[in-house]
């Protein structure tokens, strides 16, 4: 089963059975009941036309779902729409579906969830990983935002901050999680960096392209994590760091600094040091500070941290940890880091075994593991 090829056909299936008259929380669920089934049909019976096969099964669903409630009126007329055997049309509804989820009804916070998880094509597990709260609670609130926006049209758009978060949040999934959705999240974003003028937009695109450029050095050939300092910096992308930093100085002349500037800001520093230890660890920290200002937020306070600790030291590093909440996501593997920077080995393997047991994902873990078993043979010796 071809779990990329299946999430990648989402959005268009679901803007399909929006234009032909599905609200749009009746849709989503209709796609959702469609894809399960391509789980349990395709390997055995794999279709040639995917797409079709979607629209065709998920449109029936829909279907089904509406002779049960009250829009019995609409039913003969939903029938005779019901699309004729054949390839799909060869549509991309996915940026307007984004702008659809964003629509001005919902919270910032249950329009990107119901993006994620709609048309990302996210677990409601990874959503709610992703706002650090308990799956349950993004449940439920899902099922509030398809409520709310049941019936609403493309003509009604949301907003654009809004759908540069959830386009934030589907790169890092992407990027760091168990599904590859980095390259789409690029894709989508250059497009609306070519509708709209805005350096957030820049900053977006630009952040994107300088984390993606590393991602072949990333891991090694068995799939284990290489921290950012342990990179073969050779398998960088080197036109994908140079686009990326032209966008970004465009978008910093304009004078409108926004979160994601600030962060490909960071990420160019990154990527201009030709080894780990010449690495402007300085200007990081007063670009982290800025990053601060603007979103006060304590998992950017927890990269501070880490900064803190290479430009000025691990008890500096350790010093500014203090203030911040233990519980927070990779609170642990920062502490180890900088616990074993300032030589003390034992509390650093027992802290990144705790960071293991609490990492998102099984690399993650795999590497933390790592790193406390290293951590004790040194100590056995």
């Amino acid at each position: 089963m071809n779990e990329v090829l299946l999430r990648s056909l989402t959005p268009s299936v679901l803007g399909i059975l929006v234009r032909r008259g599905a609200d749009f929380a009746a849709a989503e669920d209709a796609v959702q009941d469609a894809l399960v089934e391509a789980v349990r049909v395709w390997p055995a019976d794999p279709p040639r036309d995917p797409k079709g096969w979607l629209v065709t099964v998920a449109w029936r669903r829909f279907l089904d779902a509406t002779r049960a409630d009250t829009a019995r009126r609409r039913r003969e007329d939903l029938v005779e729409e019901e699309p004729a055997p054949g390839p799909a049309p060869a549509v991309d509804d996915t940026l307007q579906l984004y702008f659809l989820c964003a629509h001005p009804s919902l919270t910032p916070s249950s329009a990107v969830a119901l993006t994620l998880r709609a048309v990302g094509g996210l677990t409601t597990r990874q959503v709610a990983q992703a706002y650090l709260v308990p799956e349950a609670t993004m449940a439920q609130r899902i099922s509030r935002a398809k409520r709310t926006v049941s019936g609403v049209r493309f003509d009604q758009p949301g907003d654009v901050a809004t759908v540069l978060r959830v386009l934030y949040l589907v790169f890092n999934e992407g990027y760091s999680g168990d599904v590859d959705l980095a390259a789409e999240a690029i894709r989508l974003t250059r497009q609306l960096a070519a509708a709209i003028d805005h350096p957030e937009v820049a900053g977006l695109l630009a952040l994107m392209l300088l984390h993606h450029a590393r991602r072949a050095a990333r891991t090694a050939p068995d799939g284990s994590l290489v921290p950012l300092a342990e990179q073969d910096r050779g398998r960088w992308d080197t036109e994908s760091i140079t686009e990326g930093v032209e966008i970004l100085q465009t978008a910093l002349a304009r004078d409108r600094l926004g979160e994601f500037q600030a962060q490909a800001a960071i990420a160019a520093l990154h990527a201009d040091a030709p080894t780990a230890e010449e690495t402007d660890w300085v200007q990081i920290v007063e670009w982290y500070d800025e990053l601060a200002r603007l979103t006060d937020s304590p998992i950017v306070r927890l990269n501070r941290a880490v900064a803190v600790g290479e430009a000025d030291g691990p008890r500096a590093g350790l010093a500014a940890l203090v203030a911040l909440d233990g519980s927070l996501p990779r609170h642990a593997a920062v502490a180890a880091y900088l616990h074993e920077r300032d030589g003390d080995l034992t509390t650093a393997a027992r802290l990144y075994a705790e960071a293991a047991r609490k990492a998102p994902n099984l690399a993650e873990r795999d590497h933390l593991t790592r790193q406390a078993a290293r951590l004790n043979a040194r100590g056995c010796r």
